[in-house]
C-alpha cells in the first residue's frame, strides 16, 4: 500500500492491495523528484479543483485492467480443469505458477520504467503486450480452432504475456497518476490514491462476479463459453489502453531517474564480495557486513540498506501466508465444484465464490479502522503491528482448518476409492416380483432385492487377479438361472436382472467410477420398451437407445429441472419427465412403459448428489478476508514505518516477492507431494502455525525504530569507527 498510509495508517477504502503495491525509484506517496526536469505543462482542473483531469484517465485505465486481470483469473483454474481435461493438481500448479509469474515481472517493469523509458511509454508498451497476451489467450479457448496441443500453447503463451503485462505495469500505473499532481497538492494526491485503490477493488468485485456468468450461464459451441468468459477481459483491456492513451496530451511525463531497487542489490552484491576477498585475520572485522561495501557506496546508501533489510529479515516467513491466501482462485474454487450452489433465488458458480474477498475487505477495513482497533487499544492492550500479523496468519491458518472440514463432509458422497484386485457391485431388479441374486463362492447379497427396490450402497466385490470370470445366479419364483460375466478390477457395475419375453434376463453394465465433475449430474437411460427409442433431453441432446433394457452411455448435464423432454417411439412422440438433476449426481433412468401421452420412468440415483452447501465455504472466506486486512495491509504500513521515504521501492519489490514465493510453494506442493485433499489443507494450517510461532518469536526480539533516529546513530558510529579502517584491495587481494 503506498500514498499517505505508507507511514502506519491506511486508508478505510483502500483494500489490502499491498500485493498489488507498487514500486519504483519515486514511491507514489513520496514527494515529486526535485532536479532538471523538462517543463511540464499544467494539466487542466477537474471542475476547478486541484485534481488534474489526467487522473480521470488513470484511475478509469486501472478499473479496465483490473477487471481485465481478475476476470480472466477467476475462471482459469475451472478452464485447466474442464477445457484441457487436466487434473486438479496439474490445474492447480499451472494456476499459481502464473500467479507467482504475475509478482516476479514487477521488478522488470520497475526496472525497464526507471532506467530506460520512463513510466508513460512501460505502462503503454507493456498494455500492448498485455492485450496481445488477453487475445491469444481468448483465441486459444476456441474450441474449434485446432487440437489440444494448439490450445495449450495458445494459453500459455497468452497467460506468458498476460503475466509480463500485468506485472511489468503494476509498478508504474499508481505511481505515475502521483506524478500528475503539483508539489503542493499533496493533500489531493493523497486522496486520489485512495479512489485509485477503490478502482481497483471495484474492477475485482464486479469481474470476479460476472466472468464466471459468461462461462457458465452462456454456451457457445456447445459448451461453457471460455473464449466470451476470456474475450470480455481483453475487450476490457483494450479499453484500458485505449483511454490510457486518449489522456496522453494531458499527462506530466517525468523522464527516468535510476532505479533504486538495482543500487540496493549491486551493493549488497559488493559488500559480499568483498568480505570474502577480504578473509585475512589481519584486516580488522567490521561492526556489520555491510559495511564491507563503503569503499564503493556511500555511507547514507549502506546506512539506509540496512534500515531496510532488518525489514525484509521478518519478510522471510511471509510467503507461507499468500500460500495459503492465494489458493481462493485454486482448491476452494474447486471444492466449491462440488458443493450445493443453489441459494434459492439464485445458483451461484463455483468460481463466483472468489468475490466474497474484495467485497469482504471493503467491509473490514473500515469496521477493523474504526471500530476493531479503537476498541482494543480502550482495552489498553498493546496490539502491535507484529501481532496483528500474527493474528492475521492465525485467522488464515483457522480458514484453512475449516477448510479441511468441510472437504471431509464433502468426500462422504465421493465413491469409494478402488484399489487392485477389488470392483463394486449392485443388483437393480426391473422384473415383476423379487429376485435372490448370488455371485459365485461371495456371499454378497443376503436378502432377495425387491422389483424396482432403490438400490443399497455398491457391495465391494473381491476378484483374484485383474480380471475374473464369475458366475451369477438368479433364484426367481422357484426358478434358478445362471449368467457369466466377466469383471475387471477397479470397475464399478450394475447388474440389471429383467424379464424378456416372459424368460428371466441379465445384464451386467458399467457405472460411473467418480462422481462427474464441476457439479454436473450424469444420467443413462436404459430403455424397457420393446421398440427403439430417441429421446430428447433438452433442445440439443439427442439420446437413441435400443430396445430390451439396453443402456445408453452417460450424458453430462448442468443441474436444472427436465420436464420437457421428448420420447420419440415407433408409436408416436410422448413427454419425457425426469425431475431434478442434482449438482454431482449420476442416475440411471428406466424407461418402464407408455401411459397417457407420456413416459413413465424409474429413476435410480447412482452416486448422491452434492449436499453440503456453498454457503459452508463463507466462514473459511470471512477469516481469511479478516486475517487479510490484519496481515497485508499492516504489514506494508509497518514496514514502511521502519525505513527511509528512499527505501520504499525495495520493501515493495520485497513485499511483491513474498507473493510470488508463497504461491511457488503452492505449485511444489500440489506436484511433488500429492494428498488427499482434506490432508493438504491440514498441512498447510499446520505450517502455517509453526510459521507463526517463528514469525512472533522473530517479531519479538525485533526493535521498532524510526529510520531518521537509527540514520542519525549510524552516521555517528561510522564517524567514530573510520579511523580504524585500514586501506582494502578490493579487486586483486593476496592472501
Amino acid at each position: 500500500m503506498v500514498g499517505d498510509k505508507a507511514r502506519g495508517e491506511m486508508n478505510a477504502f483502500q483494500r489490502n492491495e499491498s500485493k498489488e503495491t507498487l514500486f519504483t525509484f519515486i514511491s507514489a506517496g513520496d514527494d515529486p523528484p526535485k532536479g532538471d526536469f523538462p517543463v511540464q505543462k499544467k494539466s487542466p482542473k477537474l471542475c476547478g479543483s486541484n485534481y488534474p483531469l489526467s487522473i480521470a484517465f488513470i484511475v478509469v485505465n486501472e478499473f479496465c485492467e483490473r477487471f481485465s486481470y481478475y476476470g480472466m483469473r477467476a475462471v482459469l483454474t475451472l478452464y485447466f480443469l474442464s477445457f484441457f481435461h487436466w487434473d486438479e493438481n496439474l490445474s492447480t500448479a499451472v494456476y499459481h505458477a502464473f500467479s507467482a509469474l504475475c509478482y516476479f515481472t514487477p521488478v522488470v517493469g520497475a526496472i525497464m520504467a526507471d532506467s530506460w523509458l520512463g513510466k508513460y511509454k512501460t505502462i503503454i508498451y507493456l498494455s500492448i503486450v498485455y492485450v496481445v497476451g488477453h487475445l491469444i489467450k481468448s483465441v486459444g479457448a476456441i474450441p474449434s480452432l485446432g487440437n489440444k496441443v494448439v490450445h495449450v500453447i495458445l494459453s500459455m503463451v497468452g497467460l506468458f504475456l498476460i503475466a509480463l503485462g500485468t506485472g511489468g505495469i503494476k509498478p508504474c500505473v499508481s505511481a505515475f497518476g502521483g506524478d500528475q499532481f503539483e508539489e503542493e497538492h499533496t493533500s489531493e494526491r493523497n486522496k486520489f490514491f485512495s479512489i485509485f485503490y477503490l478502482s481497483i477493488n471495484a474492477g475485482s468485485l464486479i469481474s470476479t462476479f460476472v466472468t464466471p456468468v459468461l462461462r457458465g450461464d452462456v454456451k457457445c459451441f456447445g459448451e461453457d463459453c471460455y473464449a466470451l468468459a476470456f474475450g470480455v477481459p481483453a475487450a476490457l483491456m483494450v479499453l484500458a489502453l485505449v483511454v490510457f492513451i486518449a489522456g496522453s496530451g494531458l499527462y506530466r511525463k517525468t523522464p527516468p531517474q535510476g532505479n533504486v531497487l538495482l543500487e540496493v542489490c549491486k551493493c549488497i552484491g559488493f559488500a559480499i564480495k568483498n568480505r570474502l576477498k577480504n578473509r585475512s585475520r589481519e584486516i580488522p572485522k567490521r561492526d556489520h557486513w555491510l559495511d564491507w561495501a563503503s569503499e564503493k557506496y556511500s555511507k547514507q546508501l549502506i546506512g539506509e540498506v540496512k534500515m531496510v533489510t532488518r525489514v525484509l529479515f521478518l519478510f522471510i516467513p511471509l510467503p507461507m501466508f499468500w500460500a495459503l491466501f492465494d489458493q481462493q482462485g485454486s482448491r476452494w474454487t474447486l471444492q466449491a465444484t462440488k458443493m450445493n450452489a443453489d441459494f434459492g433465488i439464485y445458483v451461484l458458480q463455483p468460481d463466483q465464490m472468489q468475490f466474497l474477498n474484495p467485497l469482504l475487505i471493503l467491509v473490514f477495513i473500515p469496521v477493523f479502522d474504526l471500530g476493531l482497533y479503537p476498541l482494543i487499544n480502550m482495552c489498553k492492550f498493546n496490539f502491535t503491528p507484529i501481532r496483528k500479523m500474527a493474528t492475521g496468519m492465525i485467522l488464515a491458518g483457522m480458514a484453512f482448518g475449516l477448510a479441511a472440514i468441510v472437504e471431509i463432509k464433502i468426500n462422504e458422497t465421493d465413491m469409494p476409492q478402488l484399489v487392485p484386485e477389488e470392483s463394486l457391485i449392485r443388483v437393480l431388479n426391473l422384473a415383476k416380483n423379487p429376485v435372490q441374486v448370488t455371485i459365485q463362492d461371495r456371499d454378497l447379497f443376503q436378502q432377495p432385492v425387491e422389483a424396482f427396490q432403490n438400490p443399497a450402497e455398491y457391495s465391494k466385490l473381491i476378484l483374484n487377479g485383474e480380471q475374473q470370470n464369475l458366475q451369477f445366479t438368479l433364484q426367481h419364483q422357484g426358478r434358478s438361472l445362471a449368467f457369466n460375466y466377466t469383471v475387471k478390477e477397479k470397475s464399478v457395475y450394475s447388474l440389471i436382472v429383467f424379464e424378456a419375453e416372459g424368460n428371466l434376463s441379465s445384464r451386467l453394465i458399467t457405472d460411473l467410477e467418480i462422481k462427474p465433475e464441476n457439479g454436473l449430474a450424469a444420467v443413462r437411460f436404459i430403455n424397457g420398451l420393446s421398440q427403439d427409442v430417441n429421446l430428447t433431453i433438452d433442445s440439443k441432446r439427442f439420446i437413441p437407445v435400443e430396445k430390451n433394457y439396453s443402456a445408453s452411455e452417460y450424458s453430462l448435464l448442468e443441474r436444472d429441472e427436465y420436464n420437457n423432454g421428448k420420447c420419440i417411439t415407433e408409436t408416436g412422440e410422448f413427454i419425457l419427465e425426469l425431475g431434478l438433476l442434482d449438482f454431482g449426481a449420476s442416475y440411471t433412468i428406466v424407461i418402464t412403459n407408455v401411459s397417457g401421452g407420456a413416459v413413465k420412468t424409474w429413476k435410480s440415483e447412482d452416486i448422491k448428489a452434492n449436499n453440503v452447501h456453498m454457503a459452508w465455504q463463507l466462514p473459511q472466506y470471512l477469516l481469511i478476508s479478516a486475517g487479510e486486512v490484519m496481515f497485508s495491509v499492516t504489514g506494508l504500513a509497518f514496514s514502511y514505518s521502519q525505513s527511509p521515504a528512499s527505501m520504499k521501492s525495495v520493501l515493495q519489490a520485497g513485499w511483491l516477492l513474498t507473493v510470488a514465493v508463497g504461491n511457488t510453494l503452492v505449485l511444489v506442493v500440489a506436484q511433488a507431494a500429492p494428498m488427499a485433499q482434506w490432508a493438504e489443507f491440514v498441512l498447510f494450517t499446520v505450517l502455517l502455525f509453526a510459521v507463526c510461532i517463528i514469525f512472533s518469536i522473530m517479531g519479538y526480539f525485533y526493535v521498532s525504530v524510526d529510520p531518521e533516529d537509527l540514520q542519525e546513530k549510524e552516521e555517528k558510529r561510522e564517524t567514530t569507527s573510520s579511523g580504524n579502517m585500514i586501506g582494502l584491495v578490493t579487486q586483486k587481494t593476496n592472501f
